[in-house]
């Protein structure tokens, strides 16, 4: 069992027969379009502000992440094999059984002030979404954004979900004690391979004019174009879409990503593909049959592709009746920081 951080119940006891969740766990299940088949895990756990492995490929070292699964339901989501920590499976568990830690802004605020945190930078979303659909009624975010605000921590925000908007209050508060940045996650605008591949997420156009909102409240955003799926959203003509579609948004930079297949994703997206692009299947064991990346030549590809597109089209470039954005919300220097990022 890999649940021990989250149990409240005395670690010594190895007793077989206990739950799987410790006291105060609650099982729910909620008869509504939106989650009909989904079971929630509402947990207590123990920590909230953990320290990412040293040995990750990430350019942050502290993540806050309040659910386990994700109702979002990209195929590809490297996050599916944390899953298999739970005694879960990384497929159909990994949507539908959604562990809810609803002690989560408790704990934010009580860590954020203790003596040892020295106020270093937290990324959410990191794992799976923080504003996917059980958001909406959990509202964890809010009581988060509260603590991160009234502590002057800075904090990053990646996401799929609109419903980011609802917190807008929270994040315009925060951005005047710190430094405050977001990023909408839209690997391709193809609304066909959208609705087949993220089924559970809001439409890219919607993420679109969420950066835009965000950006036009001083929040810098830019976009993870990720993941870039070979042989369905690579070709000349979709980057193009996709990479104009994100500079008309007023996104500060974008940062494209092609599809990686780590054990847990890759077994659920080969499955998938087999199903609905039989033909393709070969091509994807040639790409990816030595590990989880595709070949370092087509990545660079790629990304020379995407880059050379961001300048033709302007990403990050601001009209000049643009009123300057208020002083510590924003501001170019910042969205210039953030490493591995393309701007026009």
């Amino acid at each position: 069992m890999r649940w021990d951080n989250l149990r409240l119940a005395d670690p010594g006891r190895a007793d077989p027969a206990a739950p799987l969740f410790a006291r105060g766990a609650v099982t729910r299940t909620f008869d509504t379009p939106g989650f009909r088949g989904m079971t929630f895990y509402e947990i207590q756990a123990r920590s909230i502000v953990n320290r990412v492995p040293a040995a990750s490929r990430v350019p942050f070292e502290y993540t806050i992440n309040p659910y386990r699964g994700c109702g979002h339901r990209c195929v590809y989501c490297f996050a599916r094999k944390t899953h298999e920590y739970l005694d879960l499976d990384a497929g159909a568990d990994f949507d539908s059984k959604i562990v809810v830690k609803v002690n989560a802004a408790e704990l934010a605020r009580k860590e954020l002030a203790a003596p040892r945190w020295r106020g270093q930078h937290v990324a959410m979303g990191t794992n799976v979404d923080c504003y996917q659909r059980a958001e909406g009624r959990y509202r964890l975010m809010r009581g988060i954004l509260a603590a991160l605000r009234d502590a002057a921590n800075p904090f990053s925000v990646l996401t799929k979900g609109t419903l980011i908007l609802r917190d807008l209050d929270l994040l315009t508060e925060a951005a005047d004690r710190a430094e405050v940045g977001a990023n909408l996650s839209v690997g391709f605008v193809d609304a066909d391979v959208w609705r087949s591949v993220e089924p559970g997420t809001p439409a890219p156009h919607r993420r679109l004019e969420t950066c835009a909102t965000l950006n036009d409240n001083g929040i810098a955003c830019g976009v993870l174009m990720a993941p870039i799926l070979p042989y369905l959203t690579d070709s000349p003509a979709q980057l193009d879409r996709t990479v104009r579609e994100i500079a008309q948004a007023g996104a500060t930079h974008i940062t494209p990503i092609v599809l990686h297949l780590r054990p847990g994703a890759r077994e659920w997206w080969l499955a998938w593909l087999s199903r609905e692009h039989p033909r393709l299947v070969p091509r994807y064991l040639e790409l990816y049959g030595r590990g989880a990346y595709a070949p370092k030549a087509y990545q660079e590809r790629v990304t020379a592709q995407v880059r050379a597109l961001a300048e033709h089209h302007g990403v990050g470039r601001a009209p000049a009746a643009d009123p300057p954005l208020r002083p510590g919300r924003g501001s170019p220097a910042r969205a210039r920081r953030a490493s591995g990022r393309i701007r026009g």
